[in-house]
């Protein structure tokens, strides 16, 4: 598998990994709750996501067709990206009728070759505790895989839960005529992870290796109250109050990852 496949034709699977992360942090005032919101507004505009996003593309050996962003009011920010396979030549295409755009760039049969973000801040006036997701998507066709961008992902985001899926879908033929349903070697998403990284996490798979169905989630092992505590010094807080508020962040938190409510 570690070998160049010689397949017949073009290569047909589609691979597509979805990223979502969430980052957690104690806002105590209705203030402090929409200074929250704008400043993750502010570091994680459309211009910085689009940035992320184009590198994204070119660590997996592909080209940027067109680009659309937009940042929201009262928060959020959205960026799509079609993306081709930097090796696709037009006589691959000959059949399909395609259009295109600064030149000779072919658009034709990229409806499966797209990156996405979408962010999500959010704070009940009730709680004191705000939430910051961002949902990554990636989808490829051909021979090029999402899968190593996710360090670069990782570290890009202050993430306290993190959760991931991949799939594969098509077949493609090698030049005898058997099917391949996967071209790459996968036993988990976890093997594509820094182990340093992996350290600082508690994570579990839900796989379904048939199906070429791979799914991880990721929950912060260690947390300190001062890295999640905004505009607020934590040696202003007594003891039993810090206490408190981290056992709060820990459940936001155990919840999240678990999807469960707790009583």
């Amino acid at each position: 598998m570690n070998e160049k496949l010689k397949l017949y034709g073009f290569n047909n699977l589609t691979k597509a990994l979805s990223f979502n992360i969430y980052d957690v942090c104690y806002a105590k005032t209705p203030r402090e709750q929409k200074d929250y919101i704008k400043y993750i507004g502010e570091e994680y505009n459309s211009e910085r996501l689009t940035k992320i996003l184009t590198h994204v593309t070119e660590m997996i050996g592909a080209k940027v067709l067109h680009i659309a962003k937009q940042d929201y009011d009262p928060q959020g920010a959205s960026v799509a990206m079609l993306i081709g396979n930097k090796n696709m030549s037009r006589s691959a295409y000959a059949d399909v009728e395609d259009e295109t755009v600064s030149g000779n760039t072919i658009l034709a049969h990229l409806d499966k070759s797209h990156v996405t973000v979408h962010t999500y801040p959010e704070y009940h006036p009730d709680n004191c505790i705000a939430t910051f997701r961002v949902d990554i998507d990636v989808s490829t066709c051909g021979e090029i895989t999402p899968l190593n961008t996710l360090n670069y992902l990782i570290g890009n985001f202050d993430s306290d839960i993190i959760t991931m899926d991949y799939r594969v879908r098509g077949f493609t033929r090698d030049v005898s005529g058997k099917k391949l349903f996967m071209d790459h070697r996968i036993a988990s998403i976890q093997d594509f992870i820094d182990p340093k990284t992996l350290e600082e996490y508690d994570a579990i798979d839900i796989n379904m290796y048939q199906a070429n169905l791979f799914h991880t989630k990721m929950l912060i092992k260690e947390c300190d109250l001062s890295n999640y505590l905004f505009k607020t010094d934590i040696y202003e807080i007594p003891p039993k109050t810090r206490l408190s508020i981290m056992n709060g962040l820990r459940r936001e938190m155990i919840e999240i990852f678990s999807g469960t409510n707790i009583f």
